[in-house]
């Protein structure tokens, strides 16, 4: 029997040849199919590329004296077809934008990751749902303007938002999956707001952490939560500090450990007695130099709004790094996306500016760009 099955003659001998290479063949094809999906949409994406992220880009654009001059210098440059005359309806044409932006990616993306790009998607419209709750709990009965929301749910909770009272806000929150921390805060008779803020980034993390997605993309999410972490847990201890908060508030701000931020450099932070003792543990990492150099700055103006640009060049840094390490997954869209966010951003703040009739080095303090470290 044995020497039939090794017989080259014998159709069994065969049989078991092409059940081998098959297997083989299987193995190689699943191996890299992931690699196979990527590498349209990322040669697409860096074909795109994200320019106004880039000093020189920028510097262009707020030298633009009026708000038809500037959409126009960005329409020609890229890949925008931007609608508006008031700098209202250009900045709501960025933001459609953006959406079109991410549904383009979704679809051009693994299935395993439209989630992903869902919940980035809700990311962006949460401020809207961060405003509509602090209104409540400021008894404020403002009316939200819902048109301004990306995403049908995000639009549905918004209404649902105008005709909650106070009272009753835990319980609508809690059916749309918020965490018992960030209900707890929101349910005491005087929530305080910073840590309102520091709760919803933290439920973002979490949702985040949960997500599933490709195996191989797995790396590159977890580098960008742990970068995540590192930038919001800087901001959020230069804001308490700033406003003096007690030692024992500011220990509850801890989101998890970073990819630079470790719960020891946290404590150490943490432990600072004002905003130059949190740059001072900052030492020894890739944030201190941008930050540090901006400790003149904020001496004369006495508003840790001084570091947030240089705190967002930094991440974005980062997230190139995790470009260059995941070349051939989630890496490039990755950066793609997240430098995308930054540019709508810097945008929407060039168009006000100029509507505003600020200098241009006024509207050049709001701009991140992404530099080399």
């Amino acid at each position: 029997m044995f020497e039939e099955v090794l017989n080259p003659s014998s159709p069994v001998f065969w049989l078991i040849i092409l059940f081998i290479l098959g297997a083989v063949c299987l193995f190689i094809a699943r191996t890299f199919r992931t690699y196979v999906r990527f590498i349209y949409p990322n040669a697409k994406y860096e074909a795109i590329g994200n320019p106004f992220i880039q000093e020189k880009e920028l510097n262009v654009l707020v030298e633009n004296t009026d708000l038809t001059t500037f959409k126009d210098r960005v329409n020609v440059l890229r890949d925008y077809h931007i609608e508006g005359q008031t700098a209202s309806s250009i900045q709501q044409s960025f933001d459609q934008h953006f959406l079109d932006t991410i549904m383009m990616m979704r679809n051009e993306s693994p299935k395993k990751l439209h989630a992903f790009y869902d919940l980035y998607l809700q990311k962006i419209d949460f401020y809207l749902v961060k405003n509509g709750i602090k209104q409540i709990l400021r008894g404020n009965n403002k009316r939200q303007l819902m048109e301004s929301a990306l995403l049908p749910q995000t639009k549905e909770l918004l209404g649902r938002l105008q005709d909650t009272s106070k009272e009753d806000l835990p319980h609508l929150l809690a059916s749309y999956g918020f965490t018992e921390e960030l209900l707890g805060e929101i349910a005491k008779e005087t929530p305080d707001f910073l840590h309102l803020d520091v709760l919803f980034d933290k439920q973002f993390v979490y949702q985040l952490k949960e997500l599933q997605v490709p195996q191989k993309c797995e790396t590159a999410k977890q580098d960008f939560i742990k970068n995540m972490i590192d930038m919001l847990t800087i901001k959020h201890l230069l804001r308490v500090k700033q406003l003096s908060y007690p030692l024992d508030a500011c220990k509850t701000l801890f989101l998890g450990e970073g990819k630079q931020i470790s719960r020891w450099r946290f404590d150490q932070m943490a432990d600072g007695a004002d905003v130059s003792g949190v740059i001072t543990a900052l030492e020894g990492t890739s944030y201190f130099p941008a930050v540090s150099s901006k400790m003149e700055q904020y001496t004369k103006e006495k508003s840790v709004q001084v570091f947030e640009t240089s705190i967002d060049s930094v991440f974005l840094q980062r997230i190139r790094e995790i470009s260059l390490q995941n070349y051939l997954t989630f890496g490039p869209s990755l950066r793609f996306l997240v430098s995308k966010e930054f540019e709508i951003r810097n945008l929407k703040a060039i168009a006000k500016g100029l509507a505003e009739d600020l200098s241009a080095d006024m509207i050049t303090k709001y701009l991140v760009k992404e530099v080399s470290l």
